[in-house]
């Protein structure tokens, strides 16, 4: 077997090996998928084909109408990773760019700086974060879940890694022209950044959205819980696990995200080739 022939074969065996490899992770999201159009019934026998034979939507029906907090939980989990989301967005890029960009006293000491808590485990921090809110009399609000989360050192480090190859020249024009330091930012550098903020905005939208130790620790208010510590309650609310309408509760909190990702999907690739190429 000659050089080229064997490269085609190890070709198609790794292909082949991803291949089933996707459909093997892929399948439990779709049987989640299809379990939440099945009676409760049909779950538990321990069918795990991917077609429902008694198809129903009751269990979205319940969940959205019956279910009277679910509404109010999706609420505060948009206004969470919405609001925490902008504010990422702006401290982030703005703190990249002021590294990249302006020299002031020390900027190298807090750039290192940023890379050592970069190290620390998040984990550390919530036993702190938590005696903070409590004698800053946040506790039991959304405001514990979006300002400890403001910022992101890993994306922070991202926009300082494409700050550093943005022209200068565009920057120059525009100073020349008479715009000033906070107009060059908002008007010329943030609009053609959209590529690497669509990529942070992505991220930093899934990782408010899907957080969980946070609301568990820090609400204690139902109407107050966001999606993912009321999925928890919805699930033993009845003394045992619905798997239909959790299912069902499931699907439909991973609709912003899917949603999310296909605006920004041509963002998204732009921005994660040019970080490659980088």
């Amino acid at each position: 077997m000659n050089v080229s022939k064997k490269g085609h074969v190890l070709k198609g065996l790794l292909y082949t090996i991803l291949i089933f490899y996707a459909l093997l992770t892929f399948y439990p999201f779709i049987w989640a998928i299809a379990a939440s159009f099945k009676p409760y019934a049909e779950i538990i026998s321990g069918d795990m084909s991917l077609i429902p034979k008694a198809f129903t939507l009751e269990n979205f029906q319940y969940v959205l109408g019956r279910s009277s907090l679910f509404g109010q939980w999706f609420l505060n989990s948009v206004i969470v990773s919405l609001v925490g989301t902008i504010i990422n967005i702006f401290l982030n890029t703005m703190a990249g760019y002021a590294l990249a960009r302006l020299n002031f006293p020390g900027r190298q000491r807090v750039y290192y700086g940023f890379l050592a808590l970069m190290m620390v485990p998040t984990q550390v921090l919530m036993i702190p974060n938590y005696l903070i809110l409590m004698n800053l009399g946040m506790l039991d609000s959304f405001s514990a879940l979006i300002l400890p989360a403001a910022i992101n050192i890993g994306n922070i480090f991202m926009m300082r890694q494409f700050f550093l190859s943005f022209p200068k020249d565009v920057e120059e024009a525009a100073s020349i022209d008479g715009l000033g330091r906070f107009q060059i930012f908002f008007r010329i550098v943030m609009p053609l950044a959209k590529p690497s903020i669509a990529t942070q905005a992505i991220f930093v939208f899934m990782g408010f959205w899907n957080e969980f130790m946070k609301p568990m620790l820090y609400l204690t208010t139902p109407s107050k819980y966001t999606l993912t510590l009321g999925l928890q309650t919805f699930q033993s609310r009845n003394g045992g696990v619905r798997w239909d309408q959790t299912m069902a509760a499931s699907v439909i909190t991973i609709i912003p995200i899917i949603v999310l990702y296909l605006i920004f999907n041509k963002y998204f690739l732009q921005g994660v080739r040019m970080d490659g190429e980088k």
